[in-house]
């Protein structure tokens, strides 16, 4: 059974009596443990698209079920427990707390969740250890590079044992080798520890990591495609 679909989703916004229409009817289905790119260019809807999907907005018309139940039946509390316990955000503008040390930082999705206080520092720590960020774990945020706050943004995101992980253009403002660090880790999330991740970008390469593709285009899904010669990260390029 897919883990998302969504039917002939739209997303309009109003501002006074002017609509903004952004997502036109968009259906697809994500089933459990797919490697999933959502690519389309600036303005093209997609992060709207993830933000509905992460329970971070809602949709206008059309409908959403997230394992096999509607978005629409869930109480506030309950999103707000999915987004907590079930799903991971892993954002380019990294949302760490730049005076927290990196364990801080991880740890933050534990004071919401129903894991013993007594056992944070533990799940913490073994989430920076699965990105390699052990040797940085009392560091502030603020004295991290680049990629290493961008891990430490993943570390924070596993850190939950979420079965969904979003990743909204993750290595838009990294360089190579901090980019091919961060693709090494997700790909292992999903081919060695199942999680489904979810990947928004713009970039033909970064996309091309996926084992499948959804092109969106002024609020349309132009294409859905199978990935046949997917890169790895031995091979990422920006």
């Amino acid at each position: 059974m897919a883990i998302i679909e969504a039917r002939g989703i739209t997303k309009t916004y109003l501002d006074g009596d002017i609509e903004t229409p952004v997502l036109k009817g968009v259906s697809f289905s994500i089933n459990p443990g797919e490697f999933l790119a959502i690519m389309g260019p600036s303005g093209s809807g997609k992060s709207t698209l993830l933000h509905i999907l992460g329970f971070l907005d809602r949709h206008t018309s059309g409908a959403y079920f997230f394992d096999g139940a509607s978005a629409d039946s869930y109480s506030e509390d309950e999103l707000a427990n999915i987004r907590n316990t079930r799903i991971g955000f892993v954002f380019q503008s990294f949302n760490l707390l730049p005076r927290a040390s990196v364990l801080e930082n991880v740890r933050l999705p534990l004071l919401y969740s129903d894991v013993p206080e007594a056992d944070w520092d533990g799940r913490a720590r073994a989430a920076i250890e699965a990105v390699g960020l052990t040797h940085r774990t009392d560091y502030e945020a603020s004295r991290l590079s680049g990629g290493e706050k961008q891990r430490a943004a993943i570390a924070r995101a596993l850190v939950n044992h979420p079965d969904i992980i979003f990743a909204d253009e993750p290595t838009g403002n990294l360089d190579s080798a901090s980019g091919k660090a961060v693709m090494e880790i997700l790909e292992n999330l999903n081919r060695e520890h199942g999680h489904t991740v979810i990947l928004i970008t713009h970039e033909t390469d970064t996309a091309a990591h996926a084992e499948r593709i959804i092109h969106v285009r002024d609020g349309m899904i132009e294409r859905d495609e199978i990935v046949t010669d997917r890169l790895t990260a031995e091979t990422f390029t920006k």
